[in-house]
């Protein structure tokens, strides 16, 4: 399935995508819970209850406003950095230029705040460069848990796993090196875009799928899931360690070799650029930097 939240007719609304992309029908909502996206579908999947029933006659797409699928998550959003091989290799002489860990012994995991979240086609808000001006983009797999779980074992940690999105895991690098600690140069508003939609897994195998990026037309990330440093289930069973993952709990993965910070010489977003991530078996989010 691929479960979308959108807006139409003035009210946000889940519903369930068309197997062609071009429409969406409603699920049986109250408002109240449409507010929260897809996080009832997902609490209900994880406790065992049915989801809830369509409603309505279908909507076009092209009549509707997408919406990130959980426009509020319900925490923090779980992040992984330098997870991709040649990711680590190209910012091994920038923002970790003094630091002397090995990539492969930990996964390095941060958060960005949920508020921080906007829609697949929404405007992201360059700060300014007095506040940043090295702003960067992150094409990236997420993971929606479903199950939730502590100390979840790397066998087990597929079966935790509802769904996949998009993100952007927007970055102000200079603020990200400043404070050491990455929240704060990851969380300025509308720094994670996120869509179209969730997928779930029965329908898309994360652990084999294809991250691209696009600025401005150009290509710029173009990686396989394949060649994580940490796989999805590594990642799993190491954020829960000692710590309960919840329904709907996003976790992203990490991004590929080409970003910004890591090109010769670097080149950061401005006002009116565009980019593009794909991941094949998701779709699309573009997003232009205003």
């Amino acid at each position: 399935m691929r479960i979308a939240t959108f807006a139409h007719e003035g009210q946000r609304r889940v519903g369930l995508v068309s197997a062609d992309g071009q429409s969406v029908t409603p699920f049986d909502l109250s408002p109240a819970d449409a507010q929260r996206g897809a996080l009832p579908l997902v609490e209900a999947a994880a406790a065992g209850r049915p989801l809830p029933g369509t409603k309505g006659q279908a909507i076009a797409l092209s009549a509707a406003q997408l919406q990130a699928p959980i426009p509020l998550p319900r925490r923090n959003i779980w992040c992984v950095g330098r997870n991709y091989h040649e990711h680590a290799k190209e910012l091994q002489g920038s923002v970790f230029k003094n630091n002397n860990a090995n990539p492969a012994q930990w996964p390095i995991v941060f958060t960005k705040v949920p508020e921080c979240v906007v829609g697949p086609t929404d405007a992201v808000q360059l700060p300014g460069e007095a506040i940043s001006p090295q702003i960067d983009y992150e094409a990236e797999l997420a993971v929606v848990i479903g199950t939730g779980g502590k100390n979840i074992a790397k066998a087990d940690a597929m079966k935790h796993v509802w769904g996949y999105t998009i993100v952007n895991d927007v970055t102000a690098r200079d603020v990200q090196m400043r404070h050491q600690q990455w929240d704060m140069g990851k969380s300025f508003d509308t720094f994670c875009p996120m869509g179209p939609w969730i997928v779930t897994a029965d329908e898309l195998d994360g652990q084999h799928t294809r991250v691209r990026c696009w600025v401005n037309g150009e290509p710029r990330q173009d990686g396989r899931t394949e060649d994580l440093i940490f796989d999805i289930p590594t990642l799993i069973e190491t954020i829960s360690r000692g710590i309960t993952l919840y329904p709907g709990d996003v976790i992203a993965t990490g991004t590929p070799a080409g970003v910004g910070m890591g090109l010769s010489p670097p080149q950061f977003l401005k006002a009116g650029d565009v980019v593009r991530i794909a991941i094949d078996g998701i779709g699309e989010i573009e997003n232009r930097f205003a």
